[in-house]
């Protein structure tokens, strides 16, 4: 049976060439790439091209737990789309479209059994608005 799938979303408020950018590249990837602000993501690895891997390490801020989320990247096209193939097999797919002066940037992945739908919709679309909001960060500057 199929996995079900959750759909997330954020208006960037940036130009789809930012917001990728911000999206694939490590240095940016540490500042956002968080649910909460009791977790941290001390390092990120990209290797942006089909059969490349992706790697983010995720802890919690008081050193209890941590663990590092890694894919290969199935899709990539520059500015539109990418596709991640997760450890356990699920994928994870983030769309780029043009929304007047702004980027909406939208993932739809597959659920995992452990978690609720609602904890992973939940912690997915954190970490998406953490994502819109240091773009937000940066253009401001």
């Amino acid at each position: 049976m199929p996995a079900q799938q959750i759909t997330v979303e954020a208006l960037v408020p940036a130009p789809i060439e930012r917001a990728w950018a911000a999206f694939t590249t490590p240095a940016d990837i540490t500042q956002w790439n968080f649910a909460s602000d009791d977790w941290c993501c001390p390092s990120a690895e990209v290797d942006l091209r089909v059969g490349g891997t992706y790697k983010a390490r995720m802890e919690a801020k008081d050193g209890s737990f941590g663990f590092d989320f890694e894919g290969l990247y199935e899709e990539v096209e520059p500015g539109r789309a990418l596709t991640l193939t997760l450890g356990d097999g699920r994928k994870a797919r983030t769309t780029f479209a043009p929304s007047g002066d702004a980027t909406r940037v939208t993932t739809v992945f597959d659920a995992e059994t452990l978690h609720s739908i609602a904890m992973q919709r939940d912690g997915w679309q954190a970490i998406l608005d953490n994502f819109a909001a240091h773009v937000g960060r940066q253009a401001a500057r």
